[in-house]
């Protein structure tokens, strides 16, 4: 090829196209290689619902939120455990130190001046254990893209592709990395399979036919390609039983079936090393999506904290684990506990108008096209919006009955595991609901209800007003069957604050950086054993613009 880079980046996702930004900025000629065509461009980050991480930001000051360094450091600490730290967790902790302080000073200013903004409110994500220096958010810190993940991915796209216009950048599409090229213990290049065209559409299973092959070779390799989300098999390998319960045997999918780990044992092989095997970000709310795009393709419901949570034997989760968007390890702990791989919502007609939505940029069409008239007239609206009114018509999940006992008949139907009684569901219920008589209880999730309550956009645009489950002025009940839905890799190659992957020795491999989810969204572990939300496009921002901004100065 003519082209001759400075660069070769591995993966056409978010963390790609930052570090691709910040290396053309500086002049540097970038060859892209991507296995996916040109329609996937951005990768995962298009179906986000763009959600940010920002700290003491003007949103949660504009909507009364007191928010600190100091507080969100010891959030994500508490959050983390590290607890690796002479070894694997060495460098996640630095990374750790160094995006909490950029998400409180320079990142909303860096993405700004490229044409990025957020909605007003800031929503609550992960609210905690029920420990100050625990696990959890202590104040919402959730800023929504406006656009969602595809403006998001725009954002960076944008002079991406106008860098390959000015002939800076250059795209490999459908081209497969098999191997990472090695001389005198430096990678000088890469070399794979040319697969065959395939115009799918975005997010849809492509053709893995090979018809060629290639070798390319530049200064340096920046690895940037995700994880290991829909590959089943790896995740159930590198499940922590110990620590959360036996793998599920049902997992449904949150990301596209091109995410399948194969940068991360190629690099290995390269020298690379890889940490935290067994630290992986699945969620507990999940449903099989109506209308799929990918294989087994599920869309994680983010709840408000008033639906009932039970286990697969009709037991109600306890603790703050047991409010719905608390702690998703936690609850995960208690649903594997059971023996089976699934759980239930049980909820009224009112709370689902209020406080049910769904991941992804796809299930929300208002907030992605950017459409103020329509956001406004779907949101309040009476009913649930639309794309949730969609699940529960149609949705395998969902049931929807006038009584409670006419639910759990339903809910018997799609059991993947014991029958439920009816007795013991309403005894439950009717027990929570004698908490709402007064404005104090005993009851965690009601004082969770409360608390939300007290954050003036929760309040108005999140969560329901207090009221009984079995109040037939808020039915129909409604009862969802919640299964596990992989999604994010929170290990991987370990690298330094440049972005450069480390050996066993623990010195950079020259030539090798790695960035994004690949990267463990940093130094191979950024989050440690639990994510506080928004910090996954964070983190793939933070460590594709060091990767970048390294090599830009090399």
């Amino acid at each position: 090829m003519s082209f001759t880079p400075d660069v070769i980046v591995v993966g056409a996702g978010l963390a790609g196209l930052v570090a691709t930004h910040e290396l053309a900025q500086a002049g540097k000629r970038v060859l892209v290689v991507e296995q996916e065509n040109r329609n996937n461009l951005g990768g995962q980050a298009f179906w986000s619902l763009g959600g940010l991480f920002f700290v003491d930001s003007p949103e949660q000051r504009r909507t009364g939120i007191k928010d600190s360094p100091a507080l969100a450091m010891q959030d994500w600490f508490g959050s983390a455990g590290f607890d690796r730290l002479q070894d694997e967790d060495v460098w996640g902790r630095r990374w750790a130190k160094a995006y909490v302080t950029w998400a409180a000073g320079g990142k909303r200013d860096y993405l700004r001046r490229l044409g990025h903004r957020v909605m007003p409110m800031v929503g609550w994500a992960e609210r905690g254990s029920g420990s100050a220096t625990g696990h959890g958010n202590s104040v919402p810190r959730f800023h929504l893209t406006w656009g969602t993940g595809p403006r998001l991915v725009d954002t960076f796209a944008e002079p991406v592709l106008k860098a390959e216009t000015g002939g800076l950048v250059q795209f490999a599409f459908r081209h497969q990395v098999d191997d990472l090229i090695l001389e005198k213990g430096a990678v000088v290049g890469i070399r794979g399979s040319v697969l065959e065209p395939d115009e799918s559409e975005r997010g849809v299973k492509s053709s893995r036919t090979v018809v060629g092959e290639f070798e390319h070779r530049a200064g340096a390799v920046v690895v940037t390609s995700g994880g290991i989300g829909h590959n089943h098999a790896l995740m159930r390998a590198n499940w922590p039983t110990e620590r959360l319960g036996e793998a599920p045997e049902h997992l449904i999918s949150g990301v596209p079936a091109h995410v399948d780990g194969r940068m991360l044992e190629i690099t290995e092989r390269a020298g690379g090393r890889i940490v935290n095997r067994d630290r992986l970000w699945a969620y507990t709310e999940g449903v099989t999506n109506w209308d799929p795009i990918w294989p087994d393709h599920g869309i994680r419901i983010l709840p408000g904290p008033s639906s009932m949570w039970f286990d697969a034997n009709g037991q109600r989760l306890t603790g703050m684990s047991g409010v719905p968007g608390a702690d998703t390890n936690g609850a995960m702990k208690q649903i594997l506990a059971t023996g089976h791989d699934y759980s239930w919502f049980v909820l009224t007609q009112s709370i689902i108008e209020k406080e049910f939505a769904l991941s992804g940029s796809e299930q929300n069409p208002d907030l992605t096209g950017r459409d103020i008239k329509f956001l406004i007239k779907s949101r309040l609206a009476k009913g649930a919006p639309g794309p949730v009114e969609k699940f529960k018509q149609h949705g395998v999940d969902f049931v929807v009955a006038p009584s409670l006992d006419d639910l759990v008949v339903g809910m018997n139907e799609i059991a993947r595991g014991p029958q439920l009684d009816p007795t013991i569901l309403e005894r439950q219920i009717v027990a929570r609901d004698r908490e709402f008589d007064n404005p104090f209880t005993k009851d965690v999730q009601v004082m969770a209800i409360h608390n939300a309550r007290r954050s003036r956009m929760d309040k108005i645009v999140r969560v329901a007003k207090p009221h009984r489950i079995l109040d037939p002025a808020h039915g129909p009940l409604i009862a969802v069957r919640l299964n596990i839905l992989s999604r994010k890799t929170l290990g991987g190659l370990q690298t330094n604050l440049a972005s450069q992957v480390l050996g066993a020795d623990g010195l950079p491999v020259p030539g090798l950086y790695a960035a994004g989810e690949v990267a463990g969204f940093g130094g191979g572990g950024v989050h440690g054993y639990n994510a506080l939300e928004g910090t996954f496009l964070g983190g793939c921002i933070f460590s594709g613009r060091a990767a970048g901004r390294s090599l830009a100065r090399a």
